[in-house]
């Protein structure tokens, strides 16, 4: 069976039209990797977290049927930064490893009898955290988010090729700054330190993002109350 939504993009209405479809897929038989891009503040993992609570609720855990495989454990490290002269530009695409990515979902693809594992990312130590996410035989939905998995150069062409399906999670640009500001104000930065952070950087790599969106095969419109994102 063909998972791919038969228009493009279609559109996703709240999280039970999101969780319907993810059911969906997860009943397509063999491995699907689902994508869930959109920009930074938009509440994509905290969507992706949801989606495997409520999957593991409804199906169980033994064996899994559903992992993650996050974009964000593919940040260079800060010291490569700082040698490429690329710190003050973290998180916008080019410090990310996406050939590594994509490697790992090219292999996540093919599947095979052993267990996978995929790093995460932590905002607490602001770096990549290895094996943060296992991903065993049994699993047949890997999801798989971050800002960029539509992006049509380099590297990250082949891991947008890599998912059967990919949704774009929709975010109103004020609503992304307020809640990107709130994260890095908890993060350690100051108030205009990170009012500063988010007008040079993040709504620039936004804007980046947004117009990706016509690649998605779903639009995905939560509402404007949802909780901003979990991490």
């Amino acid at each position: 069976m063909d998972p791919r939504a038969p228009g493009r993009p279609g559109m996703l209405i709240g999280r039970a039209g999101a969780l319907a479809r993810a059911q969906a897929l997860l009943a397509a038989g063999g491995r699907v990797l689902l994508g869930i891009a959109g920009p930074p503040g938009a509440g994509k993992s905290s969507l992706a977290d949801w989606l495997v609570t409520q999957l593991d609720a409804r199906h169980g855990t033994s064996p899994r049927l559903v992992a993650q495989a996050p974009m964000d454990g593919f940040h260079l490290p800060n010291a490569t930064l700082a040698r490429l002269g690329l710190a003050d530009r973290k998180g916008a695409p080019e410090t990310f490893d996406a050939a590594g990515y994509a490697s790992l979902l090219a292999r996540l693809r093919a599947g095979g009898p052993r267990e996978v594992d995929a790093p995460s990312f932590s905002r607490v130590h602001d770096a990549p955290v290895p094996g943060a996410h296992r991903i065993p035989p049994t699993v047949r939905l890997v999801i798989c988010e971050g800002n960029y998995l539509l992006l049509g150069a380099g590297a990250w062409a082949q891991v947008r090729a890599c998912c059967d399906e990919t949704w774009f999670l929709q975010v109103d640009e004020e609503i992304a700054r307020t809640r990107l500001i709130a994260r890095h104000t908890a993060g350690g930065r100051s108030g205009p330190a990170a009012r500063q952070w988010v007008e040079q950087n993040d709504l620039a790599n936004l804007r980046l993002v947004d117009a990706t969106a016509p690649r998605a095969d779903y639009l995905v419109r939560l509402p404007p109350d949802t909780p901003p994102p979990a991490r």
